[in-house]
């Protein structure tokens, strides 16, 4: 069952990717250069919008925080990241999208796929060597949360304040962003 639902809902976000455009590398480009806020607006929304469901349904106790799954916090996360974004801004691409515009039929969107396997595959092959370096130090007590998810298996790097006031101010400021952004560099928001 849970199978089943994990491709019914991987199928709704590829199929809203597409709609939003987030599998065009161009519109890719385009945002991290400034040009186009299309998609930032949509991202900056969407993660507004889930952030605040998420700890509003926490602070109701309708999600049971066993569900939740916090990554830990190492210096390799960071590393990670950067060559992440590095390849994202060069290809237009992240894993997500080059996942649905390779479903699209993009036959560059397949070239990234393959890149981001072989990296994969490499990983695994010095993963040995790099296990005890320091791209494995944790940072911030590793497993970490900005606020209390009252999962007492992580860190919390903000105490004694209300989740909700935290995440769904932050929630909130994303949301007010999203709308306030122009949808292209020169284009006034208002229509």
């Amino acid at each position: 069952m849970n199978i089943i639902l994990a491709i019914v809902l991987g199928t709704l976000f590829g199929f809203v990717l597409q709609k939003a455009g987030a599998a065009n590398p161009q519109k890719i480009i385009n945002m991290l250069r400034l040009k186009d806020f299309h998609l930032m607006k949509a991202i900056l929304l969407g993660i507004g919008l889930s952030s605040l469901l998420l700890f509003a349904l926490l602070t109701l106790g309708w999600i049971p925080t066993a569900h939740l799954s916090v990554k830990s916090s190492y210096v390799g996360v960071i590393i990670g990241g950067l060559i992440l974004g590095l390849g994202w801004a060069i290809a237009g691409y992240c894993p997500g999208t080059g996942v649905v515009a390779a479903g699209a039929g993009r036959r560059d969107a397949l070239a990234f796929l393959f890149g981001g396997l072989l990296g994969a595959l490499v990983y695994m092959l010095v993963y040995g060597y790099i296990a005890d370096s320091f791209l494995f130090n944790s940072i911030a007590g590793g497993k970490t949360t900005l606020v209390d998810t009252h999962n007492e298996s992580y860190h919390v790097l903000i105490e004694n304040v209300s989740p909700m006031l935290v995440a769904g101010g932050i929630a909130v400021i994303f949301i007010i962003i999203a709308f306030l952004l122009p949808k292209s560099q020169g284009e006034d928001n208002a229509e």
